[in-house]
């Protein structure tokens, strides 16, 4: 079934973890609860419903559920990138997901097409089927009233900003990561990849994953360690415990394009890493500097897959495989 909306007026478990797996490896949580709107409704335009297809009946069960978390948070200053989901976690298990599918709505200045996937009972997540649009406001409802039987439950909302289209292609055989902005080449920074080596549960974890990664977060100083793999004795010559600058993540496994911490020698030349993207100082400032949540990372020339549910992989899952997540069929 296509969802297609309508335009505003103005506006599983994770794969074994890399090397570069921070000491604060859990992406930080966002804002617990999930808040009402306080735009005027003249603001917005007329909601376009999801249409509830003949094949699913609208439910006449009590459906008890509220809004535990919502990604992003609405921030007025946060611009995201053109991948960038929107994730909601509902405060209990849904049993009836056609039924609280039916009542969520995303709506945009550009139009677009675009769908929900379950991924828990109660995690749900958008993801368009082209990147969104740049440049333009995006709004996110749960009409969680109209639900039946969910008493006192009020409509939540949030809005957010698309900003720049970045696009990162990181090429691993040939050490060099392109960022382009806007599709315009923006810059080229030697880097050093995953050098592979360490295999566990048949899988190279000192391989960089291959495939569309999004940026997920960044801190200007990351401390990862060797914990990962179970070293935290400092008298094991295999125990580290850095203190790394302009780190921005891109995996649930710990992947980062970071400031290589020494070993320039390598950057643009071979593989060195233990599975994160390494740049030189000034490359690594200037794509933390840039990074938005949810632009694209693209990586090249590895016999490791990213897999789709590591991290905000979702653009690893092509478009019908993407929709086959969704509970209402057709």
């Amino acid at each position: 079934m296509k969802r297609v909306t309508r335009m505003l007026p103005a506006l599983v478990a994770l794969i074994a973890a890399t090397a570069c797996a921070a000491e604060s490896a859990p992406v930080p949580r966002e804002r617990a609860a999930a808040q009402v709107s306080t735009v005027p409704a003249a603001a917005a335009a007329a909601p376009t419903k999801a249409p509830t297809p003949e094949s699913t009946p609208p439910s006449t069960k009590k459906i008890k559920v509220g809004i535990a978390d919502i990604t992003p948070m609405g921030e007025k200053s946060e611009k995201v990138g053109v991948g960038f989901p929107i994730i909601v976690t509902f405060d209990r298990d849904v049993k009836d997901k056609a039924a609280v599918e039916s009542i969520l709505e995303v709506e945009s200045e550009e139009p677009h097409e675009g769908a929900w996937r379950w991924v828990s009972a109660r995690k749900v997540i958008y993801r368009t089927k082209t990147y969104w649009q740049p440049y333009q406001k995006v709004l996110f409802s749960a009409r969680l009233s109209e639900l039946p039987g969910n008493t006192g439950a009020k409509n939540v909302s949030r809005r957010f900003a698309v900003g720049a289209k970045h696009i990162s292609v990181v090429d691993t055989r040939k050490h060099v990561m392109k960022t382009y902005r806007n599709g315009k080449l923006a810059k080229k920074i030697p880097i050093s990849a995953g050098k592979g080596g360490l295999v566990r549960n048949g899988v190279d974890v000192y391989l960089t994953t291959s495939g569309v990664h999004l940026t997920m977060g960044k801190k200007a100083v990351e401390t990862m360690t060797s914990s990962w793999m179970g070293v935290t004795d400092p008298k094991d010559p295999r125990y580290y415990k850095e203190e790394i600058p302009w780190a921005v993540r891109i995996s649930d496994s710990g992947e980062y394009v970071h400031q290589s911490a020494g070993y320039y020698q390598y950057l643009g030349r071979s593989n060195q890493s233990h599975g994160c993207v390494r740049a030189t100082p000034a490359g690594a400032k200037w794509f933390y500097t840039i990074a938005q949540r949810g632009d694209v990372v693209k990586i090249t020339g590895t016999k490791r897959k990213l897999q789709w549910n590591n991290g905000w992989s979702y653009w690893q899952l092509n478009w019908t495989q993407w929709k086959k997540g969704s509970a209402l069929k057709g």
